[in-house]
This record gives structure tokens, sequence and C-alpha cells, in this order.
């Protein structure tokens, strides 16, 4: 599948990112199970604690907005090497992914890898795991 648009919508979030401590600026886009693409960036904030991640922020619109099963997400950082999510992000990717959940990770829209959630987060504990 190609997936140039998702990450070109993921470079047009990172240029909306405040990251004005750590200068390293993060985009991401969600597709949600209807379709619908939502973008997200990194939202720095001087307690640090308080920062939300690029991927966090698409998926929390998307979740807001109704969607909670997602289909992708493009994830782009520097341009010069592939950005992968954080943990906390890996988690939140989790909790939403449908069944065959594609991460993309992009350096430009026609440079990216495609990873499926079990490469980027081998064993996830996951809302099955408490109906158990």
């Amino acid at each position: 599948m190609d997936y140039s648009e998702l990450v070109y919508k993921a470079l047009e979030a990172r240029k909306k990112a405040y990251a004005p401590y750590s200068k390293f600026k993060v985009g991401a886009a969600v597709i949600a199970d209807n379709g619908e693409i939502y973008t997200g960036c990194n939202i720095e904030n001087a307690s640090y604690g308080a920062t939300n991640c690029a991927e966090r922020t698409a998926i929390f619109k998307a979740v807001s907005e109704g969607h909670t099963k997602l289909n992708a997400i493009a994830i782009v950082g520097v341009e010069k090497d592939y950005t992968y999510p954080c943990g906390i992000c890996r988690q939140v990717i989790a909790e939403f992914a449908s069944e065959d959940m594609k991460i993309v990770l992009g350096k430009n829209s026609g440079e990216y890898i495609v990873k499926t959630l079990e490469e980027i987060l081998p064993g996830a504990f996951t809302k099955e795991d408490l109906k158990k």
C-alpha cells in the first residue's frame, strides 16, 4: 500500500510542532477506521512532564471525534533518520490499533518504512490482558 499521502500529512503537521526546548519537531498522522486522517505534532512544556508527543496528539484527536480503531499511523521527525514512537506512544497505539495496524516511519513522503505493532512492541500489554 502507498502511504506517501499519510507521510505528507505528518510532514505538514510537523511544521506546527511546538518544540522550543528540544528543537526536535515531530509530526504524525493517523487513519481512522472510517478513512479520515487526523494529524498531530509534539507540544512541549517548560515542565517537560506536560509535554505531549505528536503520535498521542493525533490519536487523541481521532478518539475525541469518536474513532477508537486506527488502521495506520505515520510518524516523521528528523529528515536524516526514521523516528520511532516512544514507549508511551507505543502503548497508546496498541490501545487503539486495528488488527492489522501499520506504523509508517518516514523521512519524507517518498522515503518511508512500514512496521507492524508486533515489530515495534512485541508482547504488548493490551485490554485483552485485563480480561484474563
